[in-house]
């Protein structure tokens, strides 16, 4: 079955510490339909990151909404939410950000008229085999601290917009769009 390659999916939600484990089962469900399964962790992973900073530095009760966009060639997740800072990467505190740029080949921030969107890219290629092992090889090569050997290069503009609302069309397994109260 081949999907199309343009698709997206959107939930918006509060972004207690409870939703995290919910949201990564949504979003895991999500990229299992698209057969992105080898992006599984370290999207999830990030995401979670995201939420978790939400949830710090805005409160609990923030809204926020998270976004997967996949073209083909990348995988984009985003997410949006109401406060007004935009994040900066700090390696002292050894926080969301740093991680999420670890976990991705690019990241980004930008503001809109609600808040801030924050994201992060993966290239996607087709899973090869190698042939001696039948295993997909790994994306890249870790130095010795467990770090991707190549930081992440940041692109010139934002490589999503800002968040759309609802998702139409989507046969995913799980609804098209989550709202929590």
């Amino acid at each position: 079955m081949t999907l199309p390659s343009d698709r997206h999916y959107t939930v918006e939600l509060h972004a207690s510490a409870e939703r995290v484990p919910q949201i990564r089962r949504i979003l895991a469900a999500h990229l299992r339909y698209w057969h992105l399964e080898l992006h599984i962790e370290p999207v999830c992973r990030g995401v979670a990151e995201l939420l978790t900073n939400v949830h710090r530095h805005i409160g609990p009760d923030a809204r926020c909404v998270v976004e997967l966009r996949w073209s083909g060639r990348h995988l984009t997740a985003s997410v949006a939410d109401e406060g007004p800072r935009l994040p900066k990467l700090s390696s002292a505190a050894g926080g969301g950000l740093v991680k999420v740029a670890a976990l991705s080949d690019s990241w980004g921030t930008c503001g809109t008229p609600d808040g801030k969107v924050i994201w992060f890219t993966r290239r996607v290629e087709a899973a090869r085999k190698t042939p001696l092992t039948g295993r997909t090889p790994p994306r890249s090569v870790p130095d010795a601290k467990g770090e991707p050997a190549v930081p992440p290069v940041l692109p010139a503009e934002p490589l999503v917009e800002p968040v759309a609302p609802a998702v139409a069309g989507d046969p995913a397994p799980a609804a098209a769009a989550v709202s929590f109260a």
